[in-house]
C-alpha cells in the first residue's frame, strides 16, 4: 500500500509517499481501508517536532491523525465492530497513520460515522469534536449554567464546539468575521461579536471559562473578561506545569513544561484564574456521543473544496499552513 511518511523532523519538512506493507490488525485492532484523511496544523507540530516532548516518534512515521473509512478486517477480540461497518477516528496519538491506504486502529478509538455525512464530512469531525467535548468536560469542568467564551469561535472549532456546549446546557458567546454570525446565531449562540466592529472585552459581562483559538495576542483581552476563579482553555499557547503533571510526565519534561508556560501562569494567577492547555487523544465512546450531537443538529462540517489525492500531501500540508481553507482540508483515496 501507498503511505505518505516523515523522515526526520525539520522546520519545513516535506512527506514521501512510499510502498510499505498493509498492517495485520491485532487481536483489539481493525483494518480500516481510508477513504477520507484530514489535514490538521497538528501534522506541523508534529512534522517539525514541536510536540516531539509530547510525542516523540520513531521514523520513518506514517502521518495522519484524522479519517474516515471502511472496517475490511478485524482482530480475534473485537466485539463492537464488524466488516463494512462506515467509521471514523481520532487516531491514538501514539499510532497515527491516517495519510495511508489502509490503518490498523485500537476498537476503543473508533465510533460509526454520522449516518448523514458522507466520507468527506465525516472525517472533518473527529479531532475538532474530541477536543472541544474533551475541553468542556475535562479540563474547564463546565456545568451546566455556566458561560463560556470562544474568541474566534465563528470557523471550524466553533461549528462543533458550540452545538457541543449546547448540548452540555452551556451559555456560548463567540467572536468571529461577519461571514459566521448567521450560522453561529442559528445554532444558538448568546452573543455575537464582529471582531472588526466591536471588541468583546469593552462589552462582555464576565464569564466563567474562556476557550482559545487564537494565541498570545489575546491572552490579555481574554483573561479579562474572566470571572474570578475561572478557567481558560488554550488551543495554541502551548503546555505548562499543570499539563505536565496531568499526562504524568518526565521530571525532565516537567521541568521544561514549566518553564515554558510559566509566564502564563504568572499572567493567569494575577487575574485569580487558571491557565489551562489541551492536547487531544483518541476516544472512540466520546466520539460516539459526539456522533449522537452531530445527526441531532443535522451538523455538517465546513471542508475546504480543493480536493488533494496522497501524491498531493505535501500540497494540502502547504495550504494548512500557508493558505486561507474555506474549512477542514481533506486527502481523498
Amino acid at each position: 500500500m501507498q503511505a505518505a511518511q516523515l523522515t526526520h523532523y525539520q522546520s519545513d519538512f516535506k512527506l514521501a509517499i512510499r510502498d510499505i506493507p498493509t498492517p495485520t490488525p491485532s487481536e483489539n485492532e481493525v483494518l480500516v481501508q481510508v477513504k477520507v484523511a484530514a489535514v490538521n496544523p497538528l501534522e506541523h507540530l508534529i512534522g517539525s517536532g514541536s510536540v516531539k516532548l509530547i510525542q516523540n516518534y520513531a521514523m520513518p512515521l506514517t502521518m495522519g491523525n484524522e479519517l474516515a473509512g471502511i472496517i475490511t478486517a478485524v482482530g480475534s477480540a473485537v466485539s463492537q465492530f464488524k466488516v463494512g461497518d462506515e467509521v471514523y477516528a481520532r487516531l491514538p496519538l501514539t499510532k497515527i497513520g491516517a495519510f495511508a491506504e489502509y490503518v490498523v486502529i485500537d476498537e476503543q478509538a473508533l465510533a460509526l460515522k454520522p449516518k448523514h455525512l458522507d466520507f468527506a464530512h465525516s472525517a472533518a469531525v473527529p479531532l475538532t469534536g474530541l477536543t472541544a467535548y474533551q475541553g468542556f468536560t475535562e479540563e474547564l469542568a463546565a456545568q451546566p449554567g455556566q458561560s463560556v467564551m470562544i474568541p474566534g469561535g465563528s470557523g471550524s472549532f466553533g461549528q462543533l464546539a458550540i452545538p457541543i456546549a449546547k448540548a452540555l446546557e452551556l451559555t456560548v458567546m463567540v467572536s468571529g468575521n461577519a461571514r459566521g454570525q448567521k450560522s453561529a446565531t442559528a445554532m444558538g449562540v448568546a452573543q455575537y461579536f464582529n471582531y472588526k466592529e466591536e471588541n468583546y472585552w469593552e462589552t462582555l459581562a464576565p464569564v466563567d471559562y474562556v476557550i482559545d483559538t487564537i494565541g498570545k495576542s489575546e491572552f490579555a483581552h481574554e483573561l479579562s473578561v474572566l470571572k474570578s476563579g475561572g478557567r481558560l482553555l488554550s488551543l495554541r499557547m502551548g503546555p505548562n506545569r499543570r499539563f505536565a503533571q496531568q499526562h504524568q510526565l518526565s521530571f525532565l519534561k516537567t521541568t521544561l513544561f514549566s518553564m515554558a508556560g510559566a509566564q502564563l501562569d504568572r499572567q493567569a494567577k494575577k487575574a485569580g484564574v487558571q491557565y489551562h492547555f489541551i492536547f487531544v487523544r483518541s476516544d472512540g465512546a466520546q466520539l460516539a456521543k459526539i456522533t449522537e450531537i452531530v445527526e441531532r443538529e443535522n451538523i455538517v462540517p465546513a471542508i475546504d473544496p480543493t480536493e488533494f489525492s496522497l501524491a498531493q500531501v505535501n500540497e494540502a500540508l502547504d495550504l494548512v499552513a500557508n493558505g486561507h481553507p474555506k474549512g477542514k482540508v481533506l486527502i481523498r483515496f
